[in-house]
């Protein structure tokens, strides 16, 4: 479960409650809204707003956290300074970090785009950004990520795609990664890209090239709501059905947990039943499918028990 920018404020006021709850409401919200939905596992994004402690209490399933790259070493930059150790203290927090994490994070896009340049070593000097913009050192932490991610067993995840306004659509499309997955092909990384859209067929022919590659177009189905079913035919067009993973992107409001889940179901379910129809594919093979993006494609590509 992945977080970027607000909710799709229409499709909440006619699917969800009239109007954002407040703080108390919400509160007491989320934790039936997680039973009702019986997630047996929720990974959290936790480079913006709150942890794993405080999303714990309000669910009966495990929380495992996303640790985001750049908010770490923007972190560890603020603390130490932007001297040469700075490296060595982004390295030894992130692998700390990692030792509990489910999976790591990059929000490269954001910063310089998804053409960032292959960096294996650190550049000479750091300039202490509040938020980091530098090609060479975001390249450099992308690429120590990729190692860690291998060593540990995480998967890497890219928002690719739309997202809030600091973004410039064009350097997030997922086929700027090109040159990344051809290096990081055989290394033991599996890369997440998330969104995707409105690259998701993109995204789809690069987890068909490349064997790593899985996609989590999560923040997408709750934005098109009704399309879903259209942008899942699309994804499905040529992504393996073991690459797609089913997330709510869900962020603060527990409606948006509860939407996400909604136009997944009933755009999959569609989907699925147009297939039957037409006699594209048998009842198991659906049921394979629905299951596999619900739940299993995910427990493939994320570890099961923390490194430690």
């Amino acid at each position: 479960m992945v977080r970027t920018g607000a909710g799709p404020t229409a499709a909440r006021r006619r699917r969800c409650l009239p109007g954002p709850p407040s703080r108390t409401r919400l509160a007491r919200g989320r934790r039936p809204a997680a039973r009702r939905h019986r997630h047996t596992s929720w990974f959290i994004d936790t480079g913006f707003g709150g942890g794993t402690a405080e999303f714990s209490p309000l669910t009966e399933g495990e929380v495992r956290e996303v640790v985001r790259l750049e908010q770490v070493a923007e972190q560890v930059i603020a603390e130490v300074g932007a001297g040469r150790a700075v490296f060595d203290e982004i390295e030894a927090r992130l692998r700390d970090r990692a030792r509990q994490a489910v999976g790591l994070k990059s929000i490269v896009a954001y910063r310089c785009g998804l053409d960032f340049p292959l960096r294996d070593r650190p550049p000479k000097a750091v300039f202490p950004e509040h938020r980091l913009t530098d090609p060479d050192l975001l390249g450099w932490l992308v690429g120590l990520g990729t190692r860690i991610g291998a060593e540990f067993g995480l998967p890497l995840q890219f928002h690719t795609g739309f997202g809030d306004t600091d973004l410039r659509l064009h350097r997030a499309d997922p086929l700027l990664l090109t040159d990344f997955l051809r290096k990081t092909a055989n290394t033991g990384l599996t890369v997440m890209l998330l969104h995707c859209w409105p690259f998701h067929r993109n995204a789809a022919y690069l987890a068909h090239a490349f064997g790593h590659v899985r996609m989590d177009i999560g923040l997408t189905v709750p934005y098109v709501g009704h399309r879903a079913q259209a942008v899942l035919a699309e994804a499905l067009e040529l992504a393996p059905f073991r690459s797609l993973c089913y997330s709510s992107d869900g962020y603060g409001l527990p409606e948006l947990h509860f939407l996400g889940a909604f136009w997944w179901r009933r755009g999959l379910g569609r989907l699925l039943d147009e297939w039957l129809a037409e006699d594209l594919i048998t009842t198991a093979d659906a049921e394979r499918l629905a299951a596999g993006i619900a739940h299993i494609n995910a427990e493939d590509a994320y570890p099961s028990t923390p490194a430690r």
